[in-house]
């Protein structure tokens, strides 16, 4: 039986000012397995923003008021609280028509802020790339060519897939003790502005969507498989949920908001994730999904190199939506840079266009999440380099209520 908290009360009002946030925002509950009652209340009151405002004033005023406890992790879920808190105020405030900047919006909402990226930086990795994708024609048009070379055929995606992710569950399982009982349906989706998604409903169970609008590369294979499944959201909910709402009844990880701090960590994560499962991935494109999907071996390695170049333009996604969102850049001039400095055809810059237009500044959360995680974890590993000690960070990342501000060094520290 778990011990009475002076923060249980302000959990619980802080669960229902999610639901209601989420019956103005389709996108903001991510996540929800609390009580049916309390989803129930929500879409039948339908609290009024200035409502729902003013209570979130009052929760923050309340918990501030609460002392902080001594003991670290009771420490760690005050602080969660506030911080939550105040990021929910900013998305009401946002709902109800504020207009932000895309850095004031990121730093409200997800407590981070990108520093900036400059043209130089990504004509840099452009001038690499061109060296190494000779032939003719624009720099993306020679590399839409080398990947449609590595398109996984679509009689075997499925299977594809689903090797994939069973081999991230395994390689996970090796250092992460999930409940006996998690597991995850997987679905084929279309018409989304994302490429995969994972819907967590509790009871460590997931549905893994993915969206097959374009064509997949077959290293989004292993991509998808860790940032979703294992060890990445599947595994960071199931985590939260066995260790601190089921072990310390604490109500309120039983809700995500989607635009909230959580989600830094949780797609920082879910992307670093990717290669810790898979720190040889070149060799198991190769060995396994290679053969499976009917592509030559002996690319592989090429193949490999050339996404590692390409994957260093990801920032380009941020300064792409930051000059749009701030009205530096038309939604055309957005898509064509995009286009040009994001190395996407046309079709793929036209479905991030789709998805900035839905999500806006939480592009953030998967490269400067995935940066400053990677930074976490490997300044917390001190001298033991070793792989279990990775994974031995990195579990206790996941398990933990951890949020932006942690990742910094502490001198850096918001």
């Amino acid at each position: 039986m778990t011990t009475p908290s002076p923060l249980d009360a302000p959990a619980e009002q802080y669960v229902k000012l999610v639901l209601a946030v989420g019956q103005h925002d389709g996108n903001y509950v991510d996540a929800y397995y609390g009580p049916e009652a309390w989803a129930k209340e929500a879409e039948a009151t339908k609290l009024p923003l200035p409502e729902i405002a003013a209570r979130a004033a009052a929760m923050v005023a309340a918990v501030e008021a609460t002392p902080v406890p001594a003991d670290e992790l009771l420490a760690m879920r005050h602080r969660f609280l506030l911080t939550q808190l105040r990021s929910l105020e900013a998305r009401v405030r946002m709902l109800s028509g504020e207009k932000m900047k895309f850095d004031e919006e990121s730093q409200a909402l997800y407590g981070a802020k990108d520093p900036g990226h400059t043209d130089a930086e990504f004509e840099a990795v452009l001038a690499e790339l061109d060296k190494r994708l000779p032939g003719q024609g624009p720099l993306v048009d020679r590399l839409d060519r080398f990947r449609n070379d590595f398109v996984i055929p679509k009689d075997k995606l499925d299977e594809v897939f689903r090797v994939a992710i069973q081999e991230a569950r395994r390689r996970t399982l090796q250092h992460v003790e999930l409940p006996a009982n998690e597991h995850f349906t997987l679905e084929y989706v279309t018409n989304k502005p994302w490429s995969g998604y994972n819907w967590y409903k509790g009871n460590s169970t997931s549905v893994i969507q993915i969206n097959t609008d374009l064509p997949f590369y077959i290293l989004r294979a292993i991509d998808l498989a860790a940032h979703e499944g294992y060890p990445g959201h599947h595994v960071y909910n199931a985590l939260l949920e066995q260790h601190l709402v089921r072990g310390r009844g604490w109500v309120e990880l039983t809700v995500y908001p989607l635009h909230s701090p959580m989600s830094l960590i949780a797609e920082g994560s879910a992307n670093y994730g990717i290669d810790v499962a898979f720190p040889d991935a070149e060799a198991y494109l190769r060995d396994v999904l290679f053969p499976l999907a009917g592509l030559d071996p002996k690319r592989a390695a090429n193949y490999v190199a050339v996404e590692a170049l390409a994957a260093k333009l990801s920032y380009a996604s941020n300064e792409g939506a930051r000059r749009y969102l701030d009205g530096q850049l038309s939604r055309e001039a957005t898509r064509d840079w995009f286009v040009r400095y994001g190395l996407v055809s046309v079709e793929r810059a036209t479905q991030k266009m789709a998805f900035i237009d839905s999500y806006r500044a939480y592009v953030i959360n998967y490269n400067l999440g995935q940066d400053l995680v990677k930074q976490y974890v490997e300044r917390h590993m001190g001298a033991d380099t070793s792989p279990e000690r990775r994974w031995q960070v990195f579990r206790e990342l996941l398990s933990s209520m951890r949020l932006p501000a942690d990742l910094y060094p502490a001198a850096k520290a918001e």
